[in-house]
């Protein structure tokens, strides 16, 4: 499967050779895509046997990211990459976690369902989709590059996305960003 164009046409955000984590990393097109990058990239799923090829520069992690402890930690706090990909996956209780994963200057490119995909298709419950401003509002630390929220076809879905960066300094202030609706 290829990668989301999302994330592909969000990537070049991330420095070169930037340490990626790819949550819910599924069967690992995204895994795949950043190590042919030369990124090295941290994969995590309940359920990594669907990943056929793994490059050296790559380390997948099993674990239920929704019943058990993150294991991504050291001394309390969560490990930091240049980019944090999500799509295709909602966990609330998670969103704070993946939001201090990402380092600072670093990146967070999140795609996924919102409230209105339920009339296409799946996932259609509730706790599955974002509600309106939902994902923007779990960025507010970051600065919010590209957000776009609508439909989209083939297949048609409803999905909220983001495009966000880490100052690099805590002092910095926000840019205005590209608000876009699908």
């Amino acid at each position: 499967m290829k990668p989301s164009d999302w994330i592909t046409r969000w990537a070049h955000l991330a420095a070169p050779h930037a340490t990626v984590l790819d949550v819910a990393c599924g069967g690992g097109r995204h895994v795949a895509w950043f190590a042919a990058q030369g990124h090295p990239v941290t994969g995590i799923d309940r359920d990594i046997s669907a990943i056929q090829t793994v490059a050296s520069s790559t380390q997948l992690i099993r674990a239920d990211i929704e019943s058990g402890p993150w294991p991504l930690m050291t001394d309390g706090q969560p490990h930091t990459f240049g980019l944090v990909v999500v799509t295709n996956y909602l966990w609330r209780p998670l969103l704070p976690t993946l939001i201090a994963s990402v380092a600072p200057g670093g990146v967070l490119l999140y795609e996924t369902f919102t409230a209105g995909n339920e009339r296409w298709g799946r996932p259609s419950r509730p706790d599955f989709l974002l509600q309106a401003g939902e994902l923007l509002q779990a960025c507010a630390g970051l600065h919010t590059v590209v957000y776009e929220c609508g439909l989209l076809e083939n297949p048609a879905r409803m999905v909220q996305r983001v495009a966000a960066l880490r100052p690099v300094h805590a002092s910095q202030t926000s840019p205005d960003f590209h608000a876009v609706r699908l």
